[in-house]
């Protein structure tokens, strides 16, 4: 009936509904209640804690080297000829002492030359007296001949004495010089030692510069260590200076420890003195380890050391007094440690590390820590300076806050 109100209808229609909607929503907030607030109860890390305490601390340098022998020599003979007989010590590895005779070199050519040096030394001698016989004829024939003055050297054969004198010393060098040669052809040690190397056999003939053996002293044994620039500081070395002579030269002990088919054997030596000069590539200074006697049999069971072997070594160093030890995993990588204070909150500290190594942390008890602090031993990725903590303390554990005081309760009889 009204054709004309659909337009309008088709308008306020939708604006009705809208408006009818924000009403009912304007209504609803209305209505709502306030939420009920909720306060997070702080957190608290769980610790381990230890109180520090200054004590003295021993240091202990670390290196490695090489054992090498005292002194290493090539055996050669003095005489050639042919090997007839070797010494059972002359095998590699073969111990011997000194003036052991290694090897024997066939001594009749020699001998043969000691007879004829003998002969010659007669001859040799037999020819001085004949010439002192005609000297002290050649004086008896001037005075008989009623000559004055002094007869001419000639006349009384000096220059013919003089040469008979001469081949006498001649003859009789001769003949020490066969007697030592027949000596050298007993090749003798010339220290107490032990084979490397054996390069000969019976049998072969040798000359003067062949080489026989190569051997090395037993009585003690040497390791270069190589010490870094800045542990020099914490070690007492056996320095000596020019013109100068050091009666009483600190020797560090040093403990060796080598592995020989996998058992771990360790020794004990010193340090007897130091190298000249800085190794040129890497600039440390090298310090000689000596080990006595490395070769005696021992009771614990250790092995005698070997040549070449690849030890570890630990130099005892100096005693830092009145610091403190803290353990590495305590220790931040910025040098930072974490305390806790007497309020159970974690407190931020940078430190001056004195020492170190791979387990612990020194420093000194001026570096900003004092006796009595809590050292924060876990360790903890983000530290917040002044966050709340619960700490174990040198193994106490912190009350627990649900518990009340004195103990349990108990409860009434009914």
């Amino acid at each position: 009936f009204f054709p004309n109100l659909k337009p309008v209808i088709r308008v306020l229609l939708p604006l009705i509904i809208l408006a009818l909607a924000a009403w009912i929503v304007m209504l609803l907030l209305a209505s709502k209640e306030d939420p009920k607030g909720f306060k997070r109860p702080p957190t608290e890390t769980r610790v381990e804690g230890k109180t520090l305490n200054a004590e003295s601390y021993q240091v202990t340098v670390l290196s490695q080297g090489v054992v090498e022998p005292r002194t290493k020599s090539t055996l050669i003979p003095e005489v050639p000829g042919k090997i007839i007989e070797i010494s059972p010590s002359l095998r590699e590895g073969g111990f011997f002492e000194t003036d052991d005779v290694l090897l024997k070199i066939d001594p009749l050519d020699y001998k043969t030359r000691i007879v004829v040096a003998q002969r010659n030394v007669a001859q040799a001698k037999a020819l001085i007296e004949q010439e002192q016989a005609r000297a002290q004829q050649a004086v008896e024939n001037w005075k008989r001949l009623g000559k004055e003055g002094d007869p001419s050297p000639l006349a009384l054969r000096k220059p013919q004495l003089a040469e008979a004198e001469a081949q006498v010393a001649a003859a009789e060098a001769e003949l020490v010089k066969a007697n030592r040669d027949l000596d050298r052809t007993l090749i003798r040690a010339p220290y107490a030692g032990r084979i490397l190397e054996k390069q000969v056999d019976v049998g072969q003939f040798v000359n003067t510069g062949t080489t026989l053996a190569l051997i090395y002293a037993i009585d003690y044994v040497e390791v270069r260590l190589p010490i870094r620039n800045d542990d020099l500081s914490f070690l007492e070395l056996p320095e000596t200076y020019r013109n100068e002579t050091v009666a009483n030269i600190n020797q560090p002990k040093v403990t060796l420890t080598g592995k020989l088919g996998g058992r771990a054997s360790v020794w004990e030596g010193r340090i007897v003195r130091v190298a000249g000069a800085l190794e040129a590539r890497s600039r440390q200074l090298f310090a000689v380890a000596q080990i006595d006697d490395p070769y005696s049999h021992r009771e614990d069971g250790t092995l005698p050391l070997k040549i070449n072997l690849f030890v570890e070594a630990e130099i005892e160093g100096n005693t830092l007094e009145n610091v403190f030890v803290l353990p590495r995993n305590a220790v931040r990588a910025s040098n930072e440690v974490i305390l806790i204070d007497k309020e159970s909150k974690m407190r931020r500290r940078p430190v001056e590390p004195l020492w170190l190594s791979e387990e612990i942390i020194v420093v000194a008890h001026d570096s900003g820590l004092k006796e009595g602090d809590v050292l924060c031993t876990t360790p903890i990725a983000f530290p917040a300076d002044g966050a709340p903590v619960r700490a174990t303390i040198d193994g106490v554990a912190p009350p627990d806050p649900k518990k009340p005081p004195g103990g349990p309760r108990q409860g009434k009889r009914p």
